[in-house]
């Protein structure tokens, strides 16, 4: 994860736990604040951010706690690695429609130039773009992009973790 996804989700995280301390110390009516944040966490959490991205011989498998997603893997025309500053250019401007800042960004991405990207990031370097022949693009942020790449433009299969746990000084 970035710093700055690591400084707002710390942020983020510290929100309940003032909100508990609040509401004990005679602010009861941060009780449902609290609980309806720690519902928005638990979402974001179980069906927002990917725990694994598995290349397998004809698919890609995305993996969340509470659901899983294949992409054929005809479906793929390219994929490369890409940083922010190689997609300002290709995008234009761009919106995200999702979670940004908890764990990373996850959901939709609309952007200028190419409509809703699919998105799942934890950093905002060596990035892995999706290109498909049907459907939207993807932009996601897998622990070892290199070999992530390698693995989707041959035919090897691979599990590949997303960048949420590891420690990227980018």
């Amino acid at each position: 994860m970035c710093m700055v996804f690591r400084i707002t989700t710390l942020g983020l995280l510290a929100l309940p736990v003032l909100f508990v301390l609040s509401a004990i110390f005679g602010r009861a009516l941060l009780i449902e604040p609290t609980i309806f944040l720690v519902a928005i966490y638990s979402w974001v959490w179980l069906r927002f951010r990917p725990t694994q991205f598995v290349v397998h011989q004809d698919v890609l498998e995305v993996i969340w706690p509470l659901k899983r997603r294949q992409i054929a893997r005809d479906s793929i025309s390219n994929v490369r690695i890409v940083n922010r500053r190689d997609l300002r250019p290709q995008l234009g401007w761009g919106m995200r429609i999702g979670d940004g800042g908890l764990w990373g960004g996850f959901g939709w991405l609309w952007t200028q130039r190419r409509g809703i990207v699919q998105m799942h990031i934890s950093r905002f370097n060596d990035l892995v773009w999706i290109d498909r022949t049907a459907g939207r693009p993807w932009l996601i942020s897998p622990e070892r992009p290199r070999e992530f790449v390698q693995a989707l433009s041959n035919s090897q299969s691979v599990v590949a973790q997303p960048a949420v746990p590891a420690d990227d000084p980018a």
